[in-house]
């Protein structure tokens, strides 16, 4: 391993990116587009871009339109928009008369794929390792390894920089039940985030257990029923939620999802935020209706010569504990919440459908933990700029993207916002209005407008109102 050159002499960036997922490529892509460019730099531990590479089943589509592209919603004349991607690719007029608002998920992958081979200022193979502030030079270090083309390392580097983007997304959850079994090498306990690399694997088991009632859980139960024979599909589809429920897709149930709604999220109290989050999950975890309405039509198909398909969906159902049956089986033990009733399923294989969770920030900023300032929680504290809330001395910004659900609401992982975050940072950044944004996005008024209390009057012809109980 060798060392890259770093002179306390180099210039130090305007902004320094880690992790290059959709969101931190669209922060990417808009630098690009200011007037008078910033110098940048991302970094990403994987040798190219890929947008969930295990998900793209044949046929799955985007739940936003494509619209929420990289940077459509902030500057729809930038370059890096998805019709200029279709124009580039001659494909606008196919496209045209296709007549598709959603497209498909290894669409938006392409797209995405064709923005970062031909964006500057990317830097893949490379995994940042630390973050410090350096007092003296007002910079932050950033430190990172150079991998080869088989994830080694084979160099260590260091540059500055005077901002941060963190954007280094979410990561598969395994409830601990079932964490044991996805180490067991020879049992076939995968997550959702890999169905494609082992599908066929799972086509060849005799029995297939799906955990999750989300859009993933639905597309995947969907694919292997209809990679199944009619009367022998042997699938079991098991969720904790009370019902296999659709996504809460009306149009002002969409209005979430704007920055209107991001900004009346952050305003509240930390612990009303708290209790909003959990009873928001049919706004982002539903299942698209069309999906739905797909696997009723296969499932019907399969009664019309009389019989029901070999196809068990129970939701209710939470896995309080699971285990190995002869080294080869899995067995679930299950309980039903409504019904406070309990038993066991065993089965060939299991795929996980139980969503993801933001990634940490702790390993990365370790070296900026004493200038870090935490909620009640011990989360990190965010401003409305997408700022890490950081001691005064430190002068620098670190931005984060799609790790603030805590504080900005269930629109932080979704593509629709991820143009208008991107541009409220670089507006930030510059203190200027490189991106002007608009001042009002919804039809909704999400909270009362604080007014100032009317002077009592002491005119005796006023008849007080009574205020009811």
């Amino acid at each position: 391993m060798t060392d890259l050159p770093t002179p306390e002499t180099d210039q130090p960036h305007d902004l320094v990116g880690i992790g290059i997922g959709p969101f931190n490529l669209s922060l990417a892509a808009l630098a690009h587009g200011i007037p008078h460019p910033l110098t940048t730099a991302f970094y990403e531990q994987r040798p190219a871009f890929h947008w969930h590479p295990g998900l793209l089943i044949d046929g799955a589509s985007l739940q936003v339109p494509f619209l929420a592209d990289l940077v459509t919603l902030a500057d729809p004349a930038s370059p890096w928009t998805f019709l200029n991607y279709l124009r580039n690719r001659d494909r606008l007029f196919p496209f045209y008369f296709a007549e598709r608002f959603h497209i498909q998920r290894a669409e938006y992958d392409a797209y995405c794929r064709w923005v970062s081979d031909q964006l500057p200022g990317l830097h893949f193979s490379h995994q940042v390792d630390a973050v410090r502030w350096n007092n003296e030079r007002s910079l932050f270090e950033v430190d990172f390894t150079q991998l080869d083309t088989d994830g080694e390392a084979e160099a260590l580097g260091r540059t500055h920089t005077r901002h941060i983007a963190l954007g280094i997304g979410t990561e598969p959850y395994i409830p601990d039940p079932l964490k044991p079994l996805t180490e067991a090498e020879s049992l076939p306990v995968i997550h959702s985030a890999d169905y494609l690399h082992h599908r066929e694997t799972l086509l060849n088991a005799e029995h297939i257990t799906v955990i999750g009632s989300g859009q993933s859980g639905a597309e995947i139960f969907l694919d292997l029923l209809r990679a199944r024979p009619t009367g022998h599909e042997k699938l079991h589809w098991l969720a904790r939620t009370q019902a296999f429920a659709p996504m809460e897709y009306s149009k002002l149930g969409l209005e979430h999802f704007t920055p209107d709604y991001s900004r009346y999220f952050h305003a509240l109290p930390e612990s009303v935020r708290d209790e909003l989050v959990p009873h928001q999950w049919q706004l982002h975890k539903g299942i698209d209706a069309d999906t739905i309405a797909a696997i009723h039509d296969e499932l019907y198909r399969r009664t019309l010569h009389g019989g029901w398909p070999d196809a068990t969906l129970t939701p209710g159902v939470s896995v309080r504990t699971a285990g190995r049956v002869a080294n080869t089986r899995i067995e679930l033990h299950l309980e039903h919440t409504q019904q406070n009733t309990r038993s066991r399923l065993t089965t060939d294989a299991v795929i996980l459908a139980t969503g993801y969770r933001e990634r940490p920030l702790d390993r990365i900023l370790t070296g900026l933990d004493p200038y870090m300032r935490r909620d009640t929680s011990a989360r990190p504290r965010i401003d409305d700029r997408f700022r890490l809330v950081l001691d005064p001395t430190v002068t620098g910004n670190v931005y984060v993207q799609n790790a603030e659900r805590h504080t900005h609401g269930v629109g932080a992982p979704d593509l629709g916002l991820a143009a208008w975050r991107s541009a409220t940072i670089l507006n930030n950044l510059t203190d200027t209005n490189a991106y002007p944004l608009p001042e009002r996005t919804a039809f909704t008024t999400f909270g009362l407008t604080p007014q100032t209390p009317p002077v009592p009057t002491q005119n005796p012809d006023l008849i007080p109102l009574v205020q009811g109980n």
